[in-house]
């Protein structure tokens, strides 16, 4: 999946058949911090998003998985919009994971002494 954010809109009056009534979004890939990076995607808007959204877009056969994607010519999805992405600083979790290591460590110890 992507994380991005909606750009823009793509209009197309002649198109296939099974595209009809698909609405198609540009979203720009973005960091974490929603500034864009890599690169640009259209992709089909299965969930009404609208410009300056963040979004999730999934890829490839996942496309094809939505109730308004399925069996139509559809390599990106909007998928989701994101409310909130909440992350932790990786010193954070290195802090954490040596500390939780530590424990078990104890606890092994203290089991082999029994």
């Amino acid at each position: 999946m992507i994380l991005g954010k909606v750009i823009g809109e793509v209009w197309a009056t002649v198109k296939d058949e099974r595209l009809e009534g698909a609405r198609m979004l540009i979203v720009q890939q973005t960091d974490l911090d929603g500034k864009a990076q890599g690169g640009i995607v259209v992709a089909v808007d299965s969930l009404n998003a609208g410009v300056g959204d963040p979004v999730l877009v999934a890829q490839g056969s996942s496309a094809r998985q939505t109730s308004k994607t399925q069996n139509r010519p559809v390599d990106a999805v909007i998928m989701a919009i994101v409310d909130r992405v909440d992350v932790q600083k990786i010193e954070d979790l290195d802090r954490d994971y040596r500390e939780r290591t530590r424990k078990i460590d104890r606890l092994l110890s203290r089991q082999k002494e029994t």
